[in-house]
């Protein structure tokens, strides 16, 4: 018997795109609750309990609403909200953040979906700061840009109907209290709130984050190619995973950091770049906010727990 696979919240953004990246599977069975019966919250419960695996693609609240109306043992849950990203019981659901981490999330009862925003820093820092490289203490700040699909569906109507009048280029969360610094900080094994500086662009859909490094008060300086090395052998040592390493080049600008390189991927590429006399250094991920930064990353998820290698 196929594993049945309820979506909820399935005609959202990160649903649909979840939906399309399933529509051709043969070795699940995607349920749904049927139109007539959408707004029944008795219907949503019925589904809810029924299937094997549950992903939610909700506003916290409704996911949280979601969760407490599963009532066995079996259910188990994928959440793409901010929920529970650092609550006690939940694997993270970054599976190359840790050689360890497939297998956290194979197992699991419930799984939160990381952010989009916080994934590229936490793959580039975690690995520094495991390494000794950076302190825990770092200030970290990180910045970038991000297809408007990332703010949910307002945005995307607001973007979409202003057309060519819609901002190019529009810093947000000036108050610097952005949800996702609590996920940034725990995942990177941070013990210092990063500083989050994110900008929407007038494009759709894919991303890039920055973290740009002052090295010099360190006590020992990391070169250029340490850093590198790091992260590289992080990844090296996974074995599978969608997560890639450039190679480490001195140059001012390389064509494919662009936001909407991997859009439609579960791909994220990562850059290390390094000034050793000016001891500065920037780290840089590419991917698409929709595909590793949200539904990619479900879908990886979801096969993890059915038993699929990373």
């Amino acid at each position: 018997m196929r594993p049945k696979i309820f979506i909820d919240g399935e005609h959202g953004t990160t649903g649909l795109q979840i939906r399309t990246r399933l529509a051709d599977r043969r070795d699940i069975e995607i349920v749904s609750v049927p139109a007539e019966r959408r707004k029944d919250p008795a219907a949503r419960a019925e589904f809810l309990n029924a299937a094997d695996i549950a992903i939610l693609c909700l506003p916290d609240d409704a996911a949280r609403e979601s969760v407490s109306l599963i009532s066995n043992e079996t259910t188990r849950v994928i959440d793409a909200s901010t929920a529970y990203r650092v609550a006690e019981g939940w694997a993270y659901g970054f599976a190359e953040m840790d050689s360890d981490q497939p297998r956290a999330i194979a197992a699991a009862k419930r799984v939160a979906n990381p952010g989009c925003w916080p994934q590229g820093p936490i793959a580039t820092l975690r690995p520094l700061v495991a390494a000794g490289l950076l302190p825990a203490d770092f200030p970290v700040t990180m910045s970038g840009i991000s297809g408007y699909t990332g703010g949910g569906r307002t945005m995307i109507e607001d973007y979409q109907a202003k057309g060519e009048d819609a901002p190019e280029f529009l810093p947000y969360a000036l108050s610097f209290k952005h949800k996702h610094v609590p996920e940034l900080k725990a995942y990177a094994k941070l013990t210092r709130d990063p500083m989050m500086m994110p900008v929407v662009g007038n494009f759709a859909q894919g991303m890039i984050t920055m973290v740009p490094l002052q090295l010099g008060t360190l006590e020992r300086v990391p070169s250029g190619r340490d850093l590198h090395a790091a992260i590289a052998d992080h990844y090296a040592g996974l074995g599978g995973g969608a997560v890639t390493v450039a190679p480490y080049v001195e140059t001012d600008r390389v064509p494919d950091i662009d936001p909407e390189r991997y859009n439609d991927t579960n791909e994220m590429k990562l850059y290390v770049f390094g000034n050793d006399a000016r001891a500065q250094a920037a780290l840089i991920a590419v991917y698409d906010n929709l595909g590793k930064g949200a539904s990619g990353a479900a879908v990886q998820n979801l096969d993890l727990m059915l038993g699929r290698p990373l």
